[in-house]
This record gives structure tokens, C-alpha cells and sequence, in this order.
């Protein structure tokens, strides 16, 4: 059974922790930089198809990451939105040094 997160504050901890590996990390911030780079591809383009790329990008480094790395289950698969949030704030804070990548 999940554990119940009342907020994004409360689940924020949790998710840094399921990344405490650092190449996890590592492909987090590749898939999520080519995620965006895809996006804006697929702004500029009009293609769906950069916008699948987006996803692939995205999830596929993440996933790599959990299931050869951390050897644990993405967190999007129980915490879809907060997971997808993470994502983006663990970003953030690779960028401005708040966490080692």
C-alpha cells in the first residue's frame, strides 16, 4: 500500500530519497533536459512527434535510472502528479546546486 502524502512538502523528502543514487540522478537530468528540448522542438515544428519524443526522453532515462540504479519503483507509478512535479524541482535544484548530479 502507498503512503499517504497530504502535500508536496511532505512528499518531496520521499521522492529525493527514492533518487539517492547518483547516476539515477544523473539520467533524471538528461532525460529531463532532452524532455524540454523535445518540447520546444515540438512547439517550433508542430509535431506529435516531438512531443512523443518528450515522454520517451523523460520517462526512459528515469526509468533506466530506478530499475538498473536504484533498483526501486518509480514513483510516478503510485504518485503520478507529485512524481511529474518532482521530477521538475529536482531539476531545479540539480541547476542551482542544491543537489549533487
Amino acid at each position: 500500500m502507498p503512503q499517504a502524502f497530504s502535500s508536496f512538502r511532505e512528499f518531496y523528502p520521499y521522492y529525493l530519497a527514492e533518487h539517492s543514487h547518483i547516476v539515477c540522478r544523473r539520467l533524471h537530468y538528461a532525460g529531463s533536459s532532452l524532455a524540454l528540448i523535445c518540447l520546444l522542438t515540438a512547439l517550433v515544428r508542430g509535431s506529435v512527434w516531438w512531443g512523443l519524443a518528450a515522454l520517451f526522453c523523460g520517462y526512459g532515462f528515469a526509468w533506466i535510472g530506478h530499475f538498473f540504479f536504484e533498483k526501486n519503483r518509480p514513483a510516478t507509478f503510485s504518485y503520478p502528479f507529485y512524481s511529474f512535479a518532482g521530477d521538475w524541482v529536482m531539476l531545479r535544484d540539480m541547476l542551482i546546486g542544491r543537489i549533487q548530479f
